[in-house]
């Protein structure tokens, strides 16, 4: 078996094992009796439920959407998009126990974001698959966050794809929402491929966590909308592929990375931008695809192999590597922690893209082992 084989079996495995609590019980419509809550603050319970739905969904999307059909990998893939609609219904049927909170207080407005990104990034399997009255359901629950206005930071950006979703939806959207962040966020452009969180710059994984895949994505969906927005997609996509070549020169050649900023515990998915990049086929010229795959995979098995990534019933704990209970901010609970989903993007790619092709060291590998690497360069 060749390495880029064994590395998605690798991946495939391992999202299975992140994905498998969440999406099983609420099949069962019993994720609230079952997933616990490590958190920091008590009110945690009225938000997690969505947080692990909308955050594990926007990273399997695009394997549920493109994987193989054919196989043992076509056989898991068929499981996981049956069981991601179901619970999909279990959260938005107003009658199940599982039914999820999309209005009251301010995370809901985040979480149903990245529900929206899941089915932005999988319209036939997590969308036109639904039944006619859980699409109706799912509106009304995205709709319904509007009772809340988002702060004047990355959180516009929640607002906007919540409003993409429904426009591909085919429901009533507000173009408003998103004209305004589409043109506040190219105010905050600080420079050589990073975004300010708002108007002031914050040294964290937040251009990765949220800020530019959602504004590629968003763009992509609805630059025929609107001149303005078509003409922002060239350097929304420049940013990003600049900002992607920094987050691979940021994995050390032992497959770690920096724990600077906040949101730590959200582990891989840090390297969100990165995958998409990858999985949109808009990597920088100078990174090989099966460099940033053997770069990612470092990253993914230096942290899932730490003791206590897991407690005993399969739920991620918070931590950065391994059990780190210090590392989680009031704002974070277990359902928080399944944004690492993000870094499985490039499962939405074919095992015959070059991504799953050979081996090849990451720049950092290269540096610290005396082989040549191509200098670095600012984007202006």
């Amino acid at each position: 078996m060749s390495v880029g084989s064994e590395d998605r079996i690798f991946w495939l495995d391992t999202m299975s094992r992140i994905a498998q609590p969440v999406l099983y019980h609420l099949n069962q419509r019993q994720l609230k009796d079952k997933m616990p809550i490590e958190r920091k603050v008590d009110d945690r319970h009225l938000f997690t439920y969505l947080e692990a739905l909308g955050r594990l969904l926007t990273g399997m999307a695009p394997w549920l959407e493109h994987g193989a059909r054919t196989g043992e990998e076509g056989r898991l893939r068929e499981r996981y998009a049956e069981l991601a609609r179901g619970a999909i219904e279990a959260a938005t049927d107003p009658s199940s126990p599982d039914f999820m909170n999309f209005s009251e207080g301010y995370q809901p407005i985040v979480d149903a974001a990245f529900l929206s990104h899941a089915l932005l990034r999988a319209p036939e399997e997590l969308w036109n698959k639904l039944n006619p009255d859980v699409k109706q359901n799912v509106i009304r629950a995205l709709q319904s966050t509007r009772t809340r206005k988002p702060f004047f930071n990355n959180w516009l950006l929640f607002s906007a794809m919540i409003e993409t979703a429904l426009y591909r939806a085919g429901a009533e959207w507000d173009r408003m929402r998103v004209d305004y962040t589409l043109k506040q966020h190219e105010q905050w452009y600080k420079g050589d491929g990073v975004y300010g969180d708002g108007p002031d710059f914050h040294a964290d994984y937040y251009n990765s966590f949220v800020i530019q895949p959602m504004l590629v994505d968003i763009i992509a969906a609805l630059k025929g909308e609107d001149p303005t927005w078509a003409d922002m997609e060239e350097n929304v996509i420049r940013r990003a592929r600049r900002y992607a070549v920094q987050q691979e020169r940021s994995i050390s050649p032992e497959g770690t990375f920096p724990a600077i900023g906040r949101s730590l515990a959200y582990r891989f998915g840090a390297f969100q931008l990165l995958s998409q990049m990858a999985l949109q086929h808009q990597l920088d010229p100078s990174l090989e695809p099966a460099q940033v795959r053997c770069a990612l995979t470092a990253v993914i098995k230096r942290m899932i192999q730490a003791p206590g990534t897991f407690d005993e019933n399969g739920w991620l704990t918070i931590g950065f590597c391994g059990h780190q209970p210090e590392v989680g901010e009031t704002y974070i609970s277990t359902g928080s922690l399944y944004l690492c989903s993000a870094v499985f993007l490039p499962l939405g790619l074919p095992e015959e893209d070059p991504f799953w092709q050979g081996a090849a060291d990451w720049t950092n590998k290269k540096a610290w082992g005396s082989q040549s690497f191509p200098i670095d360069k600012a984007l202006y």
